[in-house]
């Protein structure tokens, strides 16, 4: 999609060169080149597309810069062939951006339902990218956390033990937010440190019976801390620690929610007796 991208910024900036300078987002960008087609139109319909265009830019001083560029702009003009073929590539792209964003949802979803805990901690591309190589979430919750580390690093790992060189430190895990946070030196600390908390947090998700993702909320809390401690030298909590305060949680949303259940079934209980009264009358 980026490429695709690229490739109508680079075709329409023969017409309007401007217009990539003052919108850098690439589906904003997309959509524009869409609403306006070229330039003339623009200048032609602007009281039209103005409102149109601030739906897009959701900025109403980029779209009075883009009308301004328009103005003055230095770009050639553009043939009819070529404008079918940019508007026609431009519906494509953001038909495919919308399908791209549909998908996400889709996997979120799927990822919170299956295993809350590991997609609270990792997010929901690492956690599916793990459980597809593994097979099944259950596979995954059997590993051990040093598998978890290199897992879609298999070639490399045997190729370091064949060649007696260094193994790698992480695998599918360098797509996590975390690795990217630690300086390069802690790299392969943190990834050890990960995937011990992945091992517990698709342990919870396989084998426990509640739904609930505050296990994996607290541990990345926790891998953040860890994070601190490397730079500054201020310890993170123990894991028994972090383990009996979502414990404690759990247990006051359970309170709550009998509380909830308590006052509805009086209420109810209320309406059926007004009822009753009603008929008896």
């Amino acid at each position: 999609i980026n490429s695709f991208c690229m490739r109508i910024k680079e075709w329409f900036s023969w017409h309007f060169p401007e217009l990539g300078k003052i919108i850098a987002d690439n589906y904003v960008y997309v959509r524009i080149v869409k609403l306006i087609e070229q330039r003339k139109k623009l200048i032609e319909n602007k009281e039209e597309l103005e409102p149109k265009l601030d739906e897009i830019t959701l900025d109403p001083q980029i779209t009075k810069a883009i009308i301004d560029a328009a103005l003055i702009s230095m770009g050639s003009d553009i043939s009819e062939a070529d404008l079918i073929n940019i508007k026609y590539f431009s519906e494509r792209v953001d038909s495919l951006i919308k399908y791209r964003e549909k998908l996400n949802n889709y996997l979120k979803d799927k990822t919170n339902k299956l295993a809350p805990n590991t997609s609270a901690l990792v997010g929901e591309t690492v956690t599916a990218r793990l459980i597809s190589h593994s097979g099944s979430l259950s596979t995954l919750a059997k590993y051990p956390a040093s598998t978890i580390q290199i897992l879609g690093a298999e070639k490399a790992l045997f190729r370091a033990l064949k060649t007696r060189s260094a193994t790698p430190k992480y695998g599918l895990l360098y797509h996590s937010s975390f690795i990217g946070k630690a300086k390069m030196k802690n790299k392969g600390k943190i990834s050890r440190y990960l995937a011990n908390k992945l091992a517990m947090c698709s342990r919870i998700d396989c084998f426990s019976g509640e739904v609930t993702n505050d296990y994996g909320n607290e541990l990345r809390t926790q891998i953040d801390e860890r994070l601190k401690y490397l730079d500054t030298g201020d310890k993170p909590r123990k894991n028994i620690d972090v383990m009996k305060k979502v414990e404690q949680q759990l247990i006051g949303k359970k309170r709550k929610k009998k509380k909830e259940d308590k006052k509805e079934d009086k209420k109810e209980d209320k309406k059926e007796d007004k009822k009753e009264d009603k008929k008896e009358d």
